[in-house]
Formats: structure tokens, sequence, C-alpha cells
């Protein structure tokens, strides 16, 4: 067996830093036909991402550095009513379908179905931009709580109860439903998890900290679809 040297071990534990939410795997260009990966890390600040503008910009971004940027990315993330403001559903701000992931293959063929249990979304197929799975129960640590703001069906919460941390402003007040990117419960006799609608967050500060989605095992990250 080849001995690993003081520096192939520092190579290594560099090399798990870097890969966060997602796990490592060299790099290699995506698919020019890409259009759905989840994102490769979050805000920063929990579930604040600058609302839905700043979510849309970080997908952007992603696409962008991963060399597909030329697509119009958007976050899958529902707003709700908030006085005048109507509701925003995730669903109505990706297009129309189908998508495809890092590697090319078909998650989806349209947005009924995304959200039937046909979909094709699982630890496998829901890549990041870079190609990389992303950490789920299996995994230490775990990073399978995506951020959705979502009903099953893609629509937004009712206003009676925050499921968006203030519209993804907040890190401090509110919660926030998230998927599960592998659909995998946390007990072995649990059934399989929504993809985008299976618990509400919590934890020691509320909901919406970056510590509060650690907890239960996210990392503030987010579905992006190519509307077009």
């Amino acid at each position: 067996m080849e001995k690993l040297t003081f520096g192939g071990l520092i190579a290594a534990a560099v090399s798990f830093a870097l890969a966060g939410p997602a796990l490592a795997q060299p790099w290699q260009p995506p698919s020019p036909e890409m259009s759905f990966f989840i994102t490769s890390a979050g805000s920063g600040k929990g579930a604040d991402l600058g609302g839905l503008e700043g979510a849309d910009q970080q997908c952007q971004t992603l696409a962008q550095t991963a060399g597909v940027g030329g697509k119009t990315w958007r976050a899958y993330l529902s707003t709700q009513a908030v006085g005048d403001k109507p509701a925003i559903n995730a669903r109505d701000r990706i297009g129309t379908g189908p998508w495809r992931n890092f590697k090319g293959e078909v998650v989806a063929q349209s947005v009924d179905d995304l959200h039937s249990d046909h979909n094709k979304l699982t630890q496998e197929m829901s890549l990041t931009e870079r190609g990389t799975k992303v950490a789920g129960r299996w995994n230490t640590p775990n990073y399978h709580d995506v951020l959705t703001g979502s009903q099953p069906d893609g629509r937004a919460f009712p206003p009676n109860e925050d499921r968006t941390c203030r519209n993804w402003t907040s890190s401090t007040q509110g919660a926030a439903m998230v998927g599960h990117s592998d659909r995998v419960g946390l007990r072995d006799d649990e059934p399989a998890h929504s993809w985008n609608s299976s618990h509400p967050s919590r934890g020691p500060d509320g909901g919406c900290s970056q510590n509060d989605l650690r907890s239960t095992g996210g990392g503030g990250l987010f579905y992006c679809f190519a509307a077009k």
C-alpha cells in the first residue's frame, strides 16, 4: 500500500475543506445543455439570500463561473404574500423544461413532471454547478436540506406562517421550508422525503441563521434552473 506523505495529508485536508457541502471530485466542464443545479455554496448568511433578486444573481454567477452563464437562471424559491405584494410560486419562475444536470442527464421533462413522483432528482442526479454530489444523510456532515419555501406542488405557503425567512431577507426571524436533495429521511424507518418540501428549518436561533440550517443538515443551498 502506498504511504501517504505529510504533504499528501495536507493536500487531502485542503481538498476536503474546499468541498464544503459538496463531495470532492476532479472538476470538469459541464454539459453545454446543463439547465439545473444545486448551488455548491449558500450565501453564508443562512436564509438571508438578498431576496429573490439576490438568489437569482447567485445562480447566474455560479452558472457563469461554470461556463453556462449565457442562459437566464432562476432560483427555485417561493415568496409569501406581504401587504399588497402577492405570493410568488417557485414553479412559475423556472421556465417550462426539460431540465438537465451537469452531465446533460434529464432530471425532469416539464413543470408537471418536476412536481411528480417521476422526476429524477436524487443524490446521484441532483448535482452542483461543479458536477459534485451534495453530501446527504450517509455523509458527515450532511447538507441535504435545500431551501425552497414551497409546498410539494411548487407553490407558496399562505401568509399566516413564515416559511421563507421573511422572503429570503432574514437570518434571524422566521423559518424556511426545505427539501431533501437526496430524498432520504434521517431515520431508516422514514419514507422517502420530498425534494422540495420535507420540513421547516429549525435550530437554536429559531430557523434562519447559518447555524440553524447546519443543525438539521443544511448549508443554505438552493436549486437553480435555467428559465430560458
